[in-house]
């Protein structure tokens, strides 16, 4: 081994390239001078360098060989003492919103903002209120409040956000988007008045002495709305849009992304994919409702066409945590505003029969299906409709995926394990909200919460996620939360189900391959794979573990181009 670097650092010292420019026309690449983790195995393994030629991995492995593999002319790029890993793969996450986050105002409370009280919520929005901003959409409209770190502990209502403008109707997403307020002019845009009714699966919040509308709306009263407001009118803002939140992802290590529930927003993607805007690959699941829409298209695939393909069919269950509309079996100790003292959630499909027959369609055309869930009488219904079918049409590699599990019971994780169901499980939730699930579920259910250890010691494919624009798209926070399960408080979240940071990294790069069907292209840094790979300021594994979430992207590569360099 010693030959080996010797004679690397002499080659290294002999040849003559710029190992900082890699636009040049070298046939390849070698990478090398720093911690190289390859993600393969159980156990963490190191390379001395690899060699990338075009878009592929070609070698991994002693510096030596790697010499001879790359052949002469090659380019040497010098890692300057960081470290390279697979490029990031989200287990799930919302793509096409996170422009919204990354353009929008933005409202996530401290660390991440400071929005941390309603009056600063106004404040961001009456900055952003510009006309050049207005003219994106049409709306003024920002992201990421959350009433359970509002000092108030309320959510904002039409009444609040009036005090920005009562001319230009205002739309704001909850943290979980799953719920939305509007000002006044946005419910006049919208139509809602005191006549409008519920829709299935969804709530209109009323003033407390009449029917009148105050602003919240929740779920499927919320969501088919937020489109209208996140929707650019304009070619021009569109671009802008898309290339804000790409941008946001690579700086973030994405060579992959995931956009978890598409609907009209397939179009603008697909747009931007046949236009060859996309510098990573992108991943779309269609809402259910869309699918007739949508899925008989090219974009169908298992293979990318310019960076784009429908992996399949998006189905959900219930709601948010956060925001006290996951469904369970038990009620929330602390009901939301207006609720009885019994509320446990509620139901996104509340007749069993209409969801065997969407979940029938997706196993008729052998879609994959993700199905969100985080309440346990949620996934007691996705068991049961499921099983049944699973027996009838078989569940041979269909890798259906359990998206949040937030409140899984351990009787759940061993059905899911029966039914081979993939599950994609929300650290991130310990350190967010991991003081409120505890205040809102009791002690000992609020420490199970994304139960990662238990799953993986049940041999249950595992993922984790950002959710994205529901939190940053920070994987290194991602890993950070897996494997310490700090609350904002300090408390720690279930220690026993902690993860190893060298698993976490496994949820964000090889396993969240393979629940994509990506294995054999991505994931790992080994010879035939793509050569998306990301380079970290630090090892994730070779530091203190509160250090992980500090560590920086400094730069993304997607087969063999650099497509992001830190500043």
């Amino acid at each position: 081994m010693k030959n080996y670097l010797l004679l690397f650092t002499v080659l290294v010292f002999v040849i003559s390239c710029d190992s900082g420019d890699q636009s040049s026309s070298y046939t390849a690449k070698v990478y090398y001078g720093g911690d190289i983790l390859t993600m393969v195995g159980e156990q963490p393994q190191y390379v001395e360098a690899v060699v990338v030629e075009d878009s592929i991995i070609t070698f991994a492995g002693e510096a030596g060989e790697a010499m001879v593999q790359a052949g002469k002319g090659h380019a040497m790029i010098d890692l300057d003492g960081n470290t390279m890993l697979p490029g990031f793969i989200d287990g799930h996450a919302h793509f096409a919103n996170f422009s919204s986050q990354a353009i929008g105002a933005l409202l996530l409370p401290s660390p991440d903002a400071n929005a941390n009280d309603i009056p600063t919520v106004i404040s961001i929005l009456k900055d952003w209120n510009t006309l050049e901003n207005r003219e994106l959409t049409g709306w003024i409209f920002g992201t990421g409040f959350d009433d359970s770190v509002l000092e108030e502990k309320r959510f904002p209502t039409k009444h609040d956000l009036d005090e920005v403008s009562t001319e230009f109707p205002i739309m704001i997403i909850h943290i979980s988007g799953h719920f939305a307020v509007v000002n006044s002019k946005g419910l006049d845009v919208l139509g809602i008045t005191s006549e409008t009714t519920d829709p299935e699966g969804g709530l209109i919040r009323r003033e407390q002495d009449s029917n009148e509308p105050n602003g919240v709306l929740e779920e499927l009263a919320a969501i088919p709305h937020m489109l209208k407001a996140l929707t650019p009118k304009s070619d021009e803002a569109s671009l802008k849009f898309f290339n804000a939140g790409q941008d946001m992802a690579l700086a973030y290590g994405y060579t992959t992304a995931q956009e978890g529930r598409a609907m009209q927003n397939h179009e603008l993607l697909a747009k931007m994919a046949d236009a060859g805007k996309l510098k990573l690959d992108v991943v779309s699941y269609i809402d259910y409702a869309f699918v007739d829409q949508y899925m008989d298209s090219k974009w169908n695939s298992k293979d990318y066409l310019n960076h784009y393909r429908i992996g399949g069919m998006k189905v959900t269950l219930d709601g948010s945590p956060q925001g006290r509309t996951a469904w369970r079996t038990t009620p929330y100790l602390v009901p939301p505003d207006g609720a009885e003292a019994d509320y446990s959630g509620y139901p996104a499909i509340p007749n069993d029969e209409d969801l065997i027959a969407i979940y029938e369609k997706g196993l008729k055309h052998n879609w994959q299906t993700l199905t969100h869930c985080n309440g346990d009488a949620a996934m007691d219904q996705m068991i049961r409709t499921l099983g049944p079918l699973f027996e009838k049409y078989g569940n041979e590699d269909r890798r259906y995926v359990l998206i949040h599990g937030q409140y899984i019971r351990g009787d759940q994780l061993e059905a899911f394990k029966e039914l081979n169901v993939f599950a994609s499980l929300f650290p991130l939730h310990t350190f967010y909200w991991g003081d409120w699930h505890k205040e809102l579920i009791g002690d000992s259910l609020g420490n199970k919460i994304s139960p990662t250890r238990t799953a993986l010691n049940l041999r249950l494919p595992l993922t984790i996620h950002t959710d994205a624009p529901v939190t940053l798209p920070n994987l290194m926070r991602v890993v950070w939360t897996a494997s310490s399960r700090i609350s904002r408080s300090g408390d720690i979240i279930g220690e026993e189900e902690r993860l190893t940071p060298y698993e976490a990294l496994k949820a964000i790069t090889d396993w969240s391959a393979y629940q994509h069907f990506e294995e054999n292209s991505k994931g790992t840094l080994e010879a035939g794979k793509l050569a998306d790979m990301v380079i970290l300021d630090k090892n994730p594994l070779k530091v203190q573990e509160d250090e992980i979430k500090h560590i920086q992207v400094l730069e993304t590569i997607k087969e063999g181009i650099s497509v992001y360099v830190k500043e």
